[in-house]
């Protein structure tokens, strides 16, 4: 059924929102993106002047587009290549939405994506749009097709894993950031010990490669543990340097709401390092390397002048 103009326009109006809520979903902005493109087209096959309310209709067609994805997604990361991230968004990135309130901020976060990957498909779906657009139980219910009651008890179950992972109290960006300039001043003395002291007792190292570039089946663990995998990181070789094709430039900038470390080599983003800060140290190190996930940011690393890197450590 052909759509006349107005009818593509009430989409495009709706499409920064669908792709908003798409990655949260997804934790991919490549699959989001497609994922409302297919709701374009199921849209452009129906009679949308039946449609009463067109924003619930798309935001049902394109959740539960996003459940089947989520729901095959888990079936392919059982056979991925060491352990799987989101794909990571940089400050500025539209997809990333509104972060008005401290949940909104919250659900995006890199930690918390990451922690939405231990939920069932309908805990996700129902954590997202209730606590990142606050959508009522009775209107999630409705896109689910389940009770309220159910939508409830979901909720409360994805609220309760999502606290058990990140039950830490957040700090302001200013000591974030001189955290994170402590940590690079550590990481390049060449010592372990200057680095444990930033680093929280359980503190986590993770790296996603997708078995592309070389990264750790496993996550190191420990503050020790991660001080000498920093360690060694940060120490220059030419072995690092004909891995990656040069001397990477490195940048300190936000990515989904958290500090993060960019490492570009010519123009192209070949890692971003997500750091958890905490008041009592440095949590955790989640590192995407797979080049595969860094297609947009590097579009958008390339959108903006960003000065001289403050490093370069191979």
């Amino acid at each position: 059924m052909a759509l006349t103009v107005n009818d593509v326009d009430r989409f495009e109006a709706s499409r920064r929102r669908l792709e908003v809520i798409a990655y949260r979903l997804l934790g991919s902005a490549s699959e989001a993106e497609d994922a409302v493109q297919e709701t374009f087209l199921r849209w452009q096959a129906t009679d949308v002047d039946r449609i009463e309310v067109p924003e619930a209709w798309l935001t049902k067609v394109l959740t539960n587009l996003c459940l089947n994805q989520l729901t095959s997604a888990r079936a392919r990361r059982e056979t991925y290549v060491g352990e799987w991230l989101p794909e990571p968004l940089l400050d500025g990135d539209p997809m990333l939405g509104p972060a008005d309130t401290a949940e909104q901020r919250e659900s995006v976060s890199y930690a918390v994506l990451t922690l939405l990957e231990r939920l069932s498909p309908n805990e996700r779906a129902v954590y997202v749009l209730k606590e990142a657009f606050d959508y009522p139980h009775r209107e999630i219910a409705e896109i689910l097709d389940i009770t309220e009651a159910a939508s409830q008890q979901l909720f409360h179950r994805a609220k309760k894993h999502v606290a058990q992972g990140r039950a830490r109290t957040e700090i302001d960006e200013a000591a974030a950031r001189r955290i994170v300039d402590e940590f690079l001043a550590a990481a390049t003395s060449g010592r372990t010990e200057p680095l444990v002291r930033l680093l929280t007792q359980d503190a986590v190292s993770v790296g996603d490669g997708g078995g592309k570039v070389p990264a750790r089946a496993k996550a190191f663990e420990g503050a020790l543990a991660v001080a000498k995998f920093m360690r060694g990181l940060f120490k220059p070789s030419k072995a690092k340097r004909d891995l990656v094709g040069g001397s990477p430039g490195m940048y300190v900038t936000t990515s989904n709401g958290e500090p993060a470390l960019v490492a570009v080599l010519d123009g192209r983003v070949i890692g971003v390092t997500c750091l958890e800060i905490t008041p009592e140290g440095i949590a955790a190190f989640r590192s995407q390397v797979n080049p595969d996930k860094l297609e947009r940011a590097t579009r958008v690393w390339a959108a903006t002048d960003h000065g001289e890197p403050l490093l370069t450590p191979f």
